[in-house]
């Protein structure tokens, strides 16, 4: 699912959360168009930066194994690709395991570790689709917010948030509203109603951070990967009853367009990703604004996978 970023600090990572990034080969107007066929590995993004520098990670690494790769990036959430992936439009997708289970294959799902996440998105997949091992590499969306507001509420924990959450605005994608990982579980399990929600999506996430910085909202959903976090002291609080489950970085794959050379490639990938990896990364593109295919060829040769 999913995930969940998403002044040009700002600006750029803006998209982290989920803005659309330019990087890679996007093909044509429609990102869905075309693409598996002829022997053709399609490597999908959706519509936020760190998920088309992980697209593009998967593409370079499985071109490095002399396969034919079509690159599909900024297609939009996981509920405009999910089912393309299932159709075979969308061969290889960077996923995050947790929000993958609980936005598309078992919403009511209380699974909370990686292995826990795994073992039910692999007894409840769709039988066209599986996952490949995941990551240790995670972002989790979370629950941030400004240090003004952590000082005002001595806010730690979004548990802190019961009695003050009708006072604030909590920003963030427009899904966040409908998800469990999101509005939905932050009511129910914390009991959480805000004064008001205010979406920003593709494109708008510039505007999201600097409002936060100027306390114009008060909290919003970011990823934790974000470099404007730290950037900004924004405070990422504590999730005691696990709203946000484990969000390993997991491939998920077409079966039938992947063969083993391309699943070792890819669980290759996998085996190196870090955390620190995907923040080193993030910031690489955010702030110094490195093209993102430099950023994963560097990678890649550093874990000796090309």
């Amino acid at each position: 699912m999913k995930k969940l970023i998403r002044g040009a600090v700002v600006g750029l990572v803006a998209a982290l959360t989920l803005s659309a990034c330019g990087g890679g080969d996007s093909g044509d107007d429609n990102p869905l168009a075309g693409g598996g066929d002829g022997g053709t590995i399609t490597v999908g993004g959706a519509n936020f930066p760190e998920s088309n520098l992980l697209g593009e990670l998967y593409a370079q690494a499985l071109e490095a194994k002399g396969l034919k790769i079509t690159r599909k990036f900024n297609i939009g959430a996981r509920e405009v690709y999910y089912d393309q992936v299932v159709k075979g439009g969308i061969s290889v997708m960077p996923e995050y395991n947790g929000a993958l289970l609980t936005t598309s294959v078992d919403k009511a799902s209380t699974a909370a570790t990686t292995e826990e996440i795994n073992a039910a998105l692999r007894a409840k997949l769709p039988a066209e689709v599986e996952i490949l091992n995941s990551a240790q590499a995670e972002d989790k969306d979370s629950v941030t917010v400004n240090p003004q507001t952590a000082a005002k509420y001595n806010l730690k924990s979004i548990a802190d948030l019961q009695p003050v959450a009708k006072e604030l605005t909590i920003a963030g994608p427009s899904e966040f509203k409908t998800r469990q990982q999101g509005l939905v579980g932050l009511k129910s399990a914390y009991g959480l109603e805000f004064k008001k929600f205010q979406p920003f999506d593709a494109g708008a996430q510039a505007t999201l951070v600097k409002l936060l910085t100027e306390n114009k909202i008060q909290a919003a959903d970011l990823f934790t990967t974000d470099p404007t976090i730290e950037q900004n002291k924004l405070v990422v609080l504590e999730d005691p009853k696990n709203v946000f489950s484990a969000q390993n970085v997991t491939p998920l794959v077409h079966k039938q367009s992947v063969n083993d050379t391309a699943r070792a490639a890819l669980n290759a990938v996998s085996a190196k990703l870090t955390t620190q990896d995907l923040l080193d990364m993030m910031k690489r593109i955010a702030i110094d604004k490195d093209d993102q295919e430099k950023v994963a060829e560097e990678w890649l040769k550093k874990s000796g996978l090309a």
